[in-house]
């Protein structure tokens, strides 16, 4: 059986995060050094720090991928795996493949935050709309100086512009019959032409930095094209994709017909494995928040 390793996006970061990683030695080395990024320690940071800290661009990119990196750690030896990160879960994704240390990771996304924030503005947001057609969703964002940031299975669209577009924009949506639309709690308009100043100096960083190729026993799929990512090649379309549309979609469905069947999102949160059940009903899909300890995760990979 081919298992995935799904690594998760921001937003659905919480205050219980990183409760399974108390006292775990594998990720004690990862947070530690997102403590030193943050410069408060993670564990304090995410149950005590104020929504609007929490979900700040800069302090979302850090925590979430430090979820991922600290998960995967945890649960070490996984064998022979594929890895694909939705947004910047694949920064989480490239750090797993081996491509880089996860202090190099860590280091890369603060700057990949930073290069977002400089270029974005500081009104900007996402929204999602969920049950129209592309078409009348890409009418919608056109009408209001919005742009679709992520296609996901199931007509769910993730779209971004200044909050008060996006908002706008989703009213608008619900008017025309969409099943829900509303903002979501992310503080930057990610993958959309208003982060277009950003891509060069993250792709500046990323070059600098020299990616390995991936470790023996990982796979690493790029969500840009859905393409195998082997090393340096791989990342102009990483720095793409800041401001081009991710169509996550299109990499799922990739990924069932390389044959995979046992997929795990590592979080925060479920809604890629949520995304997954919906999609694909007959796989085998799970997320880390959906078990209650490490063992529990690890029986399961080990079926």
């Amino acid at each position: 059986m081919t298992l995935v390793l799904l690594c998760s996006g921001q937003g659905r970061q919480d205050r219980a995060m990183f409760d399974l990683f108390v006292d775990q030695p594998a990720a004690a080395p990862i947070l530690a050094e997102a403590t030193a990024i943050l410069g408060q320690d993670v564990h304090q940071l995410v149950r005590t720090a104020a929504d609007d800290r929490l979900h700040a661009n800069a302090t979302s990119q850090i925590l979430c991928v430090a979820r991922g990196l600290a998960a995967a750690a945890c649960l070490e030896p996984i064998g022979p795996a594929l890895v694909a990160g939705y947004s910047v879960g694949e920064m989480t994704a490239w750090g797993i493949a081996g491509l880089w240390s996860p202090a190099a990771t860590l280091r890369l996304t603060a700057a990949r935050a930073a290069a977002m924030d400089a270029a974005g503005g500081a009104e900007d947001g996402l929204g999602f709309v969920r049950g129209l057609p592309r078409d009348a969703v890409e009418a919608l964002v056109a009408r209001f100086d919005c742009s679709i940031a992520i296609v996901n299975p199931g007509l769910l669209f993730v779209i971004g512009g200044t909050r008060a577009q996006v908002a706008a924009c989703c009213d608008a949506a619900l008017s025309q019959g969409a099943a829900t639309a509303r903002p979501i709690a992310v503080r930057v308009a990610s993958h959309t032409r208003r982060l277009s100043a950003a891509v060069a100096p993250f792709q500046a960083a990323l070059l600098e930095a020299q990616p390995a190729r991936p470790v023996r026993g990982r796979t690493l799929i790029g969500a840009t094209d859905a393409a195998i990512v082997r090393g340096a090649a791989g990342i102009a379309g990483l720095a793409a994709q800041l401001d081009t549309t991710i169509d996550w979609a299109a990499t799922l469905e990739a990924l069932v017909e390389r044959g995979v069947d046992r997929l795990l999102e590592l979080g925060p949160g479920t809604a890629l494995a949520d995304m997954v059940r919906a999609a694909y009903p007959t796989l085998d899909v799970r997320a880390v928040d959906d078990f209650r300890s490490l063992a529990g995760v690890t029986a399961w990979i080990a079926r």
